[in-house]
């Protein structure tokens, strides 16, 4: 899945945290998140998750993939605003271990998990990633046992919903979110598909957004560097295989020849490792040759070079426009996307469901999927039209700190607080 949701206060130090990671002084392996979120590295003096301790269940870096990333920059979120967090790795484990990773989920049933069902119940909440692909079992069941067995108020966050799902992943999505205390979706889209779909209680779910790894643009447009003949830069980034659509893009850059000057149009990111393991780099290779053929060959850059965040940010910011031509209409969350416009960049967007949502406001302009046309056109509009992309980028800087990693941890900690809060007075209320 394309990488594969926003926060609050209250006096938290009623709970113990038996283990404190400084977002200042603890070195981890995800350091640099703290550095490149725009998270606040002063504590402040009370915050929602001040004092709580959250136990987090997901992949986790240095795994190379979306959600791994997502649970990085969540969990830094939590520790500048003064919790603890205790990692359960989903996966693997790797070659140099996080600090903050204190159990396995490996792949084997309800026995197996003992370590890892244990440090969940020693949190205060427990916070589980869901994606398909991820856990054991057929469709990922096997995370049904670990949520039951948990006693502590748990959040299952939701990265995939999809619209037409199988049995197996309807039902195990189903259970899941029965057996969880709070669901949350990214997106109005995947909510409305929770309750719709799923038949999960509208009440049960939450929406709270994906948030964005660049810091929240502010103050007039930057001036960006060009190639030495100042030709507008268009740009997709992120882990490469089908289904990102760089097909489609390559086809709109060929109806974008007559331009003066023709645009460069950079894809950036290496190929993602599930597909490089299953076919290495043919459908990079594919898209070279597509370009070839298309007579835009000296138009595309094709840079499979890592990028730390900072330089990363550095690249988005560079971009007239963020490109997202992704073949899906079920997607319902992009960090890509939310990155974007958080970096105050005009975007042209397929029209998947978070794109939809995000860009209405006229941050950018949503087209039909598979349709080179339509993207051409839309393009052509950002740099051609007089004000054009100024406008969408004003909006994008509009809407940008609503999408800080501390503003997403914020709600994230409101809604521990509040479940905790409901299981304190069911206790009292059993007592009285």
């Amino acid at each position: 899945m394309e990488e594969s949701a926003s926060l609050g206060p209250d006096d938290r130090s009623g709970f113990v945290a038996l283990r404190r990671f400084d977002a200042l002084t603890e070195p981890t392996l995800w350091s640099s998140v703290l550095d490149s979120t725009n998270l606040s590295l002063v504590r402040p003096a009370v915050g929602p998750a001040d004092g709580c301790r959250f136990g987090v269940v997901s992949t986790f870096p240095p795994t190379e993939c979306g959600i791994a990333t997502f649970a990085a920059a969540l969990c830094a979120g939590f520790i500048a605003a003064g919790a603890s967090v205790d990692v359960v790795r989903v996966g693997p484990r790797p070659a140099v271990e996080d600090a903050s990773v204190v159990a396995r989920l490996p792949a084997g049933g309800r026995s197996s998990a003992r370590a890892a069902i244990a440090a969940l119940n020693a949190a205060d909440v427990a916070i589980v990633q869901h994606e398909y692909g991820i856990y054991a079992g057929a469709d990922g069941s096997s995370i049904v046992d670990v949520v039951r067995t948990l006693t502590v108020p748990t959040i299952v966050v939701a990265h995939t919903v999809v619209t037409n799902p199988t049995a197996g992943q309807r039902s195990v999505l189903v259970r899941l979110c029965d057996a969880a205390d709070a669901i949350v979706a990214m997106t109005r889209t995947a909510r409305d598909r929770l309750v719709g779909i799923y038949g999960v209680p509208r009440d049960k779910v939450l929406v709270i957004p994906h948030g964005a790894a660049t810091p929240p643009a502010a103050g007039p447009e930057p001036d960006r560097p060009r190639d030495g003949v100042g030709r507008p830069r268009l740009l997709t980034w992120g882990l490469l295989g089908p289904g990102k659509g760089i097909e489609w893009a390559i086809d709109a850059l060929a109806r974008l020849r007559d331009c003066s000057p023709a645009p460069e149009y950079v894809v950036a990111g290496a190929t993602h490792p599930k597909v490089a393991a299953r076919t290495g780099e043919s459908y990079r290779h594919l898209l070279q040759q597509r370009a070839h053929d298309a007579g835009v060959a000296s138009m595309v850059t094709f840079d499979a070079t890592y990028r730390a965040l900072p330089a990363l940010n550095t690249l988005i910011r560079s971009a007239d426009v963020v490109v997202l031509p992704y073949d899906s209409k079920d997607q319902v969350t992009s960090g890509v996307l939310v990155d974007a416009v958080a970096a105050g960049r005009p975007v042209v967007s397929t029209a998947f469901p978070h794109a939809v949502e995000l860009l209405g406001g006229g941050a950018g302009i949503v087209v039909p999927q598979r349709d080179p046309v339509a993207l051409a056109g839309a393009l052509r509009s950002v740099l051609s039209e007089p004000g054009r992309a100024d406008a969408m980028a004003a909006e994008a800087r509009r809407v940008a700190p609503e999408l800080s990693w501390t503003a997403v941890a914020g709600r994230y900690a409101a809604l521990a607080g509040a479940l905790l809060d409901e299981r304190r007075a069911a206790a009292a209320a059993a007592q009285a």
